[in-house]
């Protein structure tokens, strides 16, 4: 029975030795993995390269669309590397699927954490925002030495598109669910920017540095990591994290046709997506923060 029971959990939290950092690290590096964005994925990143990404570390996961060559035309070689990443990986003995997603992170922070002073670890449906002034570096640099910041979803619905508007993500859709800090479901998550040289353990939406269950706003305010979920932890003085979950009505069956990164996940995965939009969907405001920072820095779709 516990052999059974432990079959069907999935291995989603690894260890990691940390790198040592270069005397020149510096800046930030986005760490993604990817199956067929290639609709979306130029906009992305030429949007966070010119808000001051510095390196893209991009794990193709069995593409078969136009995704590489994509990327390869929006970014500088010296900021792009695109890994294979098709594997699917298990304990053999328990039959515990490695989460896919989960295992890139810690290649990415093992392999080329040394170089920067932040990697992130996002999608390519989420965006950094900075929202003290344009560029992401100058808006972190206030937050001096501290190890890790935990940024909410800012969750954005359909906007009202039935079908992929032209002229990119970013222009078109502004509309996002009310509070990041809401208790319906699929609304309240985080994703992490942390130093790669001090990061411990790893999960998708939770990571731990060298203080353990312990993390920061992006105002540097400290907290447990159990307790990041509560109103006055949220903040934006910084960093916006915008997830641009939905897209349109036809990129969303797209999105759940591709099924999520685990196997054993796919029959609710479907539930479980459309429970998340009924939520952003039930209590929205006008948010056009991305829009106009892309129109300030020349980032059309």
């Amino acid at each position: 029975m516990l052999r059974k029971l432990l079959g069907r959990a999935k291995i989603s939290k690894l260890g990691i030795t940390t790198p040592e950092p270069r005397p020149d690290r510096h800046g930030i590096a986005i760490a993604a993995i990817v199956r067929n964005e290639a609709r979306f994925i130029g906009e992305w990143a030429r949007f966070h390269h010119a808000a001051g990404v510095r390196h893209f570390v991009i794990y193709d996961d069995a593409c078969t669309d136009e995704t590489r060559a994509v990327l390869q035309g929006a970014l500088p070689p010296e900021a792009l590397t695109i890994i294979p990443w098709a594997q699917r990986l298990s304990d053999i003995r328990l039959g515990r699927e490695i989460h896919n997603q989960v295992l890139a992170y810690a290649h990415a922070a093992g392999n080329f954490g040394s170089n920067v002073r932040w990697m992130a670890f996002i999608d390519v449906d989420e965006f950094l925002i900075p929202t003290a002034g344009d560029d992401l570096n100058a808006a972190l640099a206030p937050l001096g030495d501290i190890p890790n910041v935990s940024l909410p979803w800012h969750m954005f619905g359909f906007s009202g598109h039935e079908t992929t508007p032209e002229g990119g993500m970013l222009a078109n859709f502004t509309t996002r669910a009310r509070d990041p800090m809401g208790d319906a479901p699929g609304l309240r998550a985080f994703k992490m920017l942390v130093d790669p040289c001090r990061l411990t353990a790893l999960r998708v939406h939770s990571m731990e540095t060298e203080d353990g269950q312990v993390t920061w706003n992006d105002a540097g305010v400290k907290s447990d990591m159990s307790a990041r979920d509560k109103a006055e932890f949220y903040s934006t003085a910084a960093v916006q994290l915008n997830h641009y979950y939905t897209r349109s009505k036809a990129d969303l069956e797209a999105k759940i046709a591709r099924g999520p990164n685990l196997v054993a996940k796919r029959e609710a995965y479907r539930r479980k997506v459309m429970r998340t939009v009924n939520s952003v969907e039930a209590d929205t405001v006008e948010d056009t923060r991305a829009r106009d920072l892309a129109a300030r820095l020349g980032i059309t779709g």
